[in-house]
Parts: structure tokens; C-alpha cells; sequence
């Protein structure tokens, strides 16, 4: 980046830039190692893919979260973490593939996965998005079925009573702060509603908190 660029418009300035696709929790906790590497960050640009809660995650303790999604879902508003001109898309896909799969801090780098498997966390590429030359984000298979708002409240509400719950990474505490942020799906509301309705509660907060103290 040219020393005559501004911070508000050193875009463009014919410094290519690399960017992370942030619509979960990414949005509000990247991890270490990109939190390190954060330039700045973009609010309130559309996902180029819907995205719905279709994705039970083991380390969430079976809680629903966000991927992408060929029918159904929404496109949402996420964020671009912009990275420092001088981190490699080699160093970015890696570190953002060790902060999807628990791996921050191990050193290990992302291998495009062959073949890709129900596990498999894929790093995609998107050119252009919202003026950044390159933007990274993950694609994962979903795997929740039936996908309606009672299986989600089903598997929020069990995720709430494991370890994960203790420490605040289940399923309603997931979905608290995804709503924070703006995100809202086709099952969003109905999810929420479904949790309130099986733990007898007037909010989510509350749902938690009684789901965590009876463990």
C-alpha cells in the first residue's frame, strides 16, 4: 500500500486485497491468529450464497450454526475481515480453515480436500466482493435432518446442557449472537419461538441460563 493512501481510501490504491468472509460467529470471534492479521473490517455485505442453521457442529456440543446452503437459507449480512496487505492467500486460507476446525495455534495447513467428504471444510475464493479483490470464506456440508425449527430448538437445547454449554459455545448462546448481529434466516424466528416454547421461557437469555443451571 502506497504511503499517500488513506486509511478510508487506500482501496484501489493498486494494492490488492485479501479479505475473510465473516457471517457466524467469525463475525465477533475470528480467533488468535486472525484477530493478529485484521487490517480492518467491512460491515454489512451481503453473503454471495444463502445460508441457513443446516450444519450440527460436534464442537459446539451438536449445536445448529450457519453454512451455506443450495436451497432454502437467505443471503445474510456478514462482514469482511480485511487482512494486512502483507499476509499470502496461502497464510490467509490456512489460518482461516485452523480457526473453523479448532486447529489455531497447531501450525497445520489447509489441503484442499480430495475427495471432499460430509466433514470437509473447503476454502472458497470470491472475486470483487464488495470491492476487495479477493475475499476467503468456508463451505461445509450440512447435515441436519429433518431441517425444521424443532429438530434446531431439539439440538440447541440438548447442546445447552453439555460442556459446550458451560462454556458458552451451544446452540442458543449461537443463535443469541448471530441475531445481534443482524442475521436472520427463513427458520430464524420459528428456531427461536421453538426454544421458548420447549423450555417454557419469555427469551433466549433466560432459556440458556436455566438449561445451564440444571446440568
Amino acid at each position: 500500500m502506497g504511503q499517500d493512501c488513506a486509511p478510508e481510501v487506500r482501496y484501489g490504491c493498486g494494492v490488492p486485497r485479501l479479505a475473510i468472509l465473516a457471517y457466524g460467529s467469525l463475525i465477533n470471534d475470528p480467533g488468535d491468529e486472525l484477530n493478529a492479521v485484521i487490517d480492518n473490517v467491512i460491515s454489512r455485505v451481503t453473503t454471495p450464497f444463502k445460508v441457513e442453521f443446516a450444519r450440527s457442529s460436534r464442537t459446539r456440543g451438536g449445536a445448529p450454526t450457519l453454512v451455506p446452503v443450495e436451497s432454502g437459507g437467505a443471503h445474510v449480512e456478514g462482514s469482511l475481515l480485511v487482512l494486512h496487505t502483507d499476509v499470502l492467500i496461502e497464510e490467509a486460507r490456512s489460518k482461516l480453515w485452523r480457526r473453523e476446525t479448532g486447529r489455531v495455534g497447531t501450525g497445520h495447513e489447509y489441503v484442499t480436500p480430495d475427495p471432499v467428504g460430509q466433514n470437509s471444510v473447503v476454502v472458497k475464493e470470491h472475486n470483487d466482493l464488495a470491492g476487495i479483490d479477493l475475499t476467503l470464506s468456508t463451505w461445509i456440508c450440512s447435515n441436519i435432518t429433518p431441517l425444521t425449527a424443532d429438530k434446531l430448538a431439539e439440538l440447541a437445547i440438548s447442546s445447552a446442557t453439555t460442556e459446550s454449554g458451560i462454556q458458552g459455545r451451544d446452540g442458543i448462546s449461537y443463535l443469541i449472537n448471530t441475531t445481534r448481529a443482524g442475521i436472520h434466516t427463513p427458520l430464524t424466528d420459528a428456531y427461536r419461538e421453538a426454544i421458548l416454547a420447549r423450555t417454557n421461557t419469555a427469551n433466549l437469555k433466560d432459556a440458556r441460563q436455566m438449561l445451564v443451571a440444571g446440568i
